[in-house]
């Protein structure tokens, strides 16, 4: 028995630690550090609005709850300042020891103090883990500002041989997104049970968030009215939807299974914005489920067009 245990836990170990090559890793810290980026920078007007923001609707959550009180709104502004500038050198990988865990920890900051302001966002949850996850370990070993000058233990215009130390982090970054479904399932199952698929669940909560916007002068789907007596479309996309977040699981088994998972994830958000004219741009735009694919192939031709390009307009001048 315990050499079975023993067994198991080494075949565990060789599964989680499976060798990956670190431009793969390289490659999702780059997708990821981008659309940190642009999200942070195109929206900096938002993020410091908290600064004015009334004490009395101070409700601290998360890491926020350290706090008694609003923080003054200087330090608001700098805080989500250095945020949105230390996005930059993540991307980059550049000194990525101090800046990837620097700027991990003010994303969790700035984006949990949005959210302690009465309403909670959920559309940014897995952007900051995946930043928290990437922050901490070797994503800056290929494809940076550091590996190209040798910088932090990388080897200076050579690749690194693919190993574990690459291998668990993307493991770790897909079992993130994985737990994340999972939890919207069983919920749905905890609150609706199997009359989620059967009854008329999904159907009322669409036609519901739906009313309530065009009574608002929000966005509404012009395609949910037309749908709403064919209950057997609104059955079909919760049976579909259930079966994608209660099997997410399987996405860890890797290679087709892992790609065809996040492809019905993807049409499920696709779904979502169709429907109920809800956008999560970290899904929507298939950001969050570039750990499961091999992200160092087409970042790498676009990073060799770009090369390309850039000496080709060089030598023209």
């Amino acid at each position: 028995m315990v050499a079975d245990g023993r067994g198991l836990a080494r075949a565990l170990d060789r599964w989680w630690r499976a060798p990956a090559p670190a431009e793969r890793l390289a490659a999702v810290r780059i997708v990821v550090g981008v659309f940190a980026t642009a999200y942070l920078a195109s929206r900096l007007p938002y993020w410091m609005s908290y600064a004015r923001f009334d004490a009395h609707l101070f409700a601290p959550v998360g890491v926020v709850k350290i706090l008694a009180a609003p923080l003054p709104a200087l330090a608001v502004q700098l805080v989500t300042l250095a945020t949105v500038l230390l996005a930059v050198p993540f991307t980059l990988g550049w000194r990525f020891r101090v800046t990837g865990p620097a700027f991990a920890v003010l994303l969790l900051w700035t984006l949990s103090y949005r959210n302690s302001w009465g309403m909670i966002f959920h559309t940014e949850n897995l952007l900051v883990l995946h930043v928290l996850v990437l922050g901490v370990t070797g994503a800056a070993d290929a494809w940076s500002l550091d590996a190209a000058r040798g910088r932090d233990g990388a080897a200076p215009g050579r690749p690194a041989r693919p190993d574990g130390r690459y291998g668990w982090p993307l493991r770790l970054l897909c079992a993130v997104v994985v737990v994340s479904y999972l939890i919207a399932g069983v919920a749905k199952l905890e609150n609706a049970g199997l009359g989620w698929v059967w009854g008329d669940e999904l159907r009322n909560h669409i036609a519901a968030d739906n009313l309530r916007k065009v009574l608002l002068g929000d966005w509404s789907s012009p395609l949910a009215p037309l749908l709403l007596d064919q209950t057997w479309v609104f059955r079909l996309v919760a049976l579909l939807s259930l079966i994608m977040e209660v099997g997410a699981p399987v996405a860890l088994l890797g290679g087709r299974v892992a790609a065809g998972w996040a492809i019905l994830a993807y049409a499920f958000h696709l779904g979502v914005v169709v429907l109920m004219m809800i956008f999560f741009p970290y899904q929507v735009l298939g950001v969050a489920y570039l750990p499961f694919f091999p992200a160092e192939r087409p970042v790498g031709a676009v990073g060799r067009f770009l090369v390309r390009r850039w000496n080709g307009q060089r030598s023209s001048v």
